[in-house]
């Protein structure tokens, strides 16, 4: 089934807008221009874009140890508390997922060893957003999982005016240093180094626009995680499914961003009215409505399918960032899905937990990139890298047909590094071409 044949045969009861193009241009050539200047002038363009965009300038970009420990002391007990318990979920998943990644030593053939190491990655930069909200939990996301890896250096960027308790999170997570620098100059200060800020190796942390536009456009000098577009959420559900809790998740998400991709997928009509008109009714009560209710308004989607095969055909098109599913037997129906970000199967499982504290990273592919990747993990902070070692009765099985394969193609010098291994006693004869 093509995805176009899938979007002809379900009914859209609300349709979502489309993008602006010219839009995605302008932001394309402000975030080049930033990097441009950042990559020549270091701190100074640091400090200059800090001024325009933040309107602060910090007296130093990095936060010391002072700052730290004010932010500590000074960070809501509970709220530490609640920290540290979302600190603890995220740090036993990520270390459960690392101990299913073990090194590799095999012999393939006698004589032929090959293999692998789980090799951290030496420097790692966490983009930390600031945003509408203090979203304590974003830090969480990104760190833990680097110490969990392994990494040596894990260093933290964040907007100057975001909130004290960020600063505390970023250090209870495990971060070693930390700087006071928000947007595309803070991934253009991380991916090149500046006389503050040491050039890493990786990026990863979802941002705004601007971030997500940097981090591709520095991506080849560093390595990134993904480009995360804003967030989204769709449900799948049958006539089972109670459209007060579809609509009290979807607006969830909706709150984050007047961007946010929000819908429904259902095979019962009923059920997509029943939500279209709960989410306009508690609209009138969510105290983020003025955000929540224009993400809506601009990207809210309800769709309705003719069957359950149309119903999870249309799930693995859209391939979104957060994917309910609340049918009778949601596991059944989960399992028939295969592109997602993270997959919330039943009525309990919110995205908001997940979000919060659960333990499963809510930093996920978006824009469809779910059909191709999944989010960020433990495993995105480790090189796998092999390696092999060869002995005599290995040769004996592999220098032949490597021989014949560089003959074939032409490529005498692979032909003669295969064939010296192969004769060492005519060493002298290979090397000055008396072999050829």
């Amino acid at each position: 089934m093509t995805a176009q044949s899938i979007v002809d045969q379900v009914s859209w009861l609300k349709r979502p807008q489309g993008q602006d193009a010219q839009a995605d241009k302008s932001l394309t050539d402000t975030v080049s221009a930033i990097i441009e200047r950042v990559k020549r002038e270091g701190d100074a363009a640091l400090k200059d874009y800090s001024q325009q965009f933040d309107k602060v300038v910090p007296a130093q970009f990095e936060v010391t140890a002072e700052e730290i420990d004010t932010a500590l002391r000074e960070m809501d007990p509970q709220t530490r508390r609640d920290s540290e318990f979302a600190i603890a979920q995220v740090r036993r998943f990520a270390e459960a997922q690392l101990a299913t990644m073990l090194p590799l030593e095999v012999e393939t053939l006698p004589g032929v060893h090959l293999g692998h190491r789980i090799i951290p990655v030496q420097t790692v930069g966490c983009y930390v957003p600031g945003g509408r909200y203090p979203i304590l939990s974003a830090p969480v996301m990104s760190i833990v999982p680097a110490t969990v890896a392994g990494c040596e250096q894990i260093i933290a960027c964040l907007p100057p005016a975001a909130h004290p308790a960020m600063i505390a999170v970023c250090h209870l997570a495990g971060a070693h240093r930390i700087f006071k620098i928000g947007g595309a100059q803070a991934i253009a200060a991380m991916a090149w180094g500046t006389q503050s800020v040491p050039a890493v190796d990786k990026i990863v942390g979802p941002g705004n626009a601007f971030v997500n536009e940097a981090k591709r456009q520095v991506f080849g000098k560093v390595g990134i995680d993904a480009l995360a577009g804003p967030s989204e959420i769709f449900t799948v559900a049958d006539d089972s499914a109670d459209a007060r809790i579809i609509a009290a998740d979807l607006l969830a998400q909706a709150e984050h961003d007047v961007h946010t991709r929000v819908g429904l997928a259902t095979s019962s009509r009923a059920l997509a009215e029943g939500t279209l008109a709960e989410i306009e009714r508690q609209l009138t009560t969510l105290p983020t409505a003025a955000t929540a209710g224009e993400a809506w308004r601009r990207q809210g989607e309800i769709v309705v399918c003719d069957s359950e095969e149309q119903l999870i055909a249309f799930a693995d098109y859209m391939a979104t960032e957060h994917l309910q599913v609340h049918t009778r037997d949601p596991h059944s129906t989960a399992a028939k899905i295969r592109n997602y970000g993270s997959l919330f199967i039943g009525q309990n499982a919110s995205v908001v937990f997940s979000d919060k504290c659960c333990g499963t990273n809510h930093t996920l592919p978006t824009m469809a990139a779910a059909r191709y990747t999944g989010g960020l993990w433990v495993g995105a902070y480790v090189k796998i890298c092999t390696h092999q070692w060869i002995d005599d009765k290995g040769i004996a099985a592999i220098a032949e047909p490597a021989i014949r394969q560089s003959r074939t193609e032409g490529m005498q010098g692979h032909r003669r590094a295969a064939e010296i291994r192969l004769r060492p006693e005519a060493l002298d004869a290979i090397t000055s071409g008396l072999r050829d």
